[in-house]
């Protein structure tokens, strides 16, 4: 059993990507999908919000309003329509969000400190949550019964909201719970680029000491990268916008960060 993440641009080539999962059967997809819900938003006039962090770190803000379109688009459209996707190939598939079950729990901040015109702010936490339990009995009996299971990065929070939380981050705690053969992190570049090349092979240490010199994107997928590679998980960072993704990340394709 593998788990896989897509998000972002991947999500356009996922007819390929699912045609590739009939081979790697049973498995846990965990999908993202911000830019149909950017989309979303402003159709329905919720004008989405990017905050700052002190460390310079732009995010997206989810507020009550924003939270009812991620749940509509993430847990309803884009779920469904990778499911659909997958069924028309054969695969038994079964969407769910972290919700059900519940599956995965997080807890909100009450407070967030954010930058505006250079000043520091404090401002409500909104409704994004940091996962602090996995509870994986749902999965595990759909995996036992020969389904795949297609997830959305929502939670429910630690005083029964619901609460958007990060895909990697859903990814990486779901790998670390269900200890499956790999975790592939599908992204929209080859793998981790150092001076121009592919770093192919990383020990957790090595990947630590590296993300500390990445942008801020990658360096969140590394640092994961490496907390489920201590857990004993093998984890393969690599473009899902190639043909057979999942089968060339296996195959070596990419950045590996293995168990040392």
């Amino acid at each position: 059993m593998i788990v896989v993440k897509v998000g972002g641009r991947t999500l356009d080539n996922f007819p390929s990507i699912a045609k590739d999962l009939g081979r790697h059967q049973p498995f846990v997809l965990v999908h993202g999908g911000g830019d149909l819900v950017t989309e979303y938003s402003k159709r329905m006039g919720v004008e989405p919000k990017i905050v700052v962090s002190p460390s310079g770190i732009r995010s997206r803000y989810t507020d009550e309003d924003e939270l009812e379109v991620f749940t509509m688009v993430l847990a309803g459209k884009v779920n469904k329509e990778l499911v659909s996707m997958l069924l028309d190939l054969g695969i038994q598939a079964v969407g769910i969000s972290g919700v059900d079950g519940p599956t995965l729990i997080a807890r909100r901040k009450k407070r967030i400190i954010v930058l505006e015109k250079g000043r520091r702010r404090v401002i409500p936490g909104g409704y994004t949550g940091k996962i602090e339990e996995v509870r994986v009995d749902l999965i595990r009996l759909l995996l036992d019964s020969g389904y795949s299971a297609v997830v959305a990065p929502l939670a429910r929070g630690t005083e029964g909201e619901m609460l958007n939380v990060d895909g990697d981050q859903a990814a990486s705690k779901l790998s670390i719970a269900l200890k499956p053969a790999y975790l592939i992190l599908l992204s929209d570049v080859e793998g981790v680029m150092l001076e121009g090349d592919v770093v192919k092979r990383l020990t957790p240490i090595e990947a630590e000491e590296l993300a500390a010199k990445l942008g801020a994107g990658m360096n969140r997928k590394l640092m994961m990268a490496a907390g489920v590679a201590r857990s004993g998980v093998r984890v393969a960072i690599s473009s899902g916008l190639v043909d057979e993704p999942v089968t060339h990340a296996l195959n070596g394709a990419g950045t590996h960060v293995v168990p040392s």
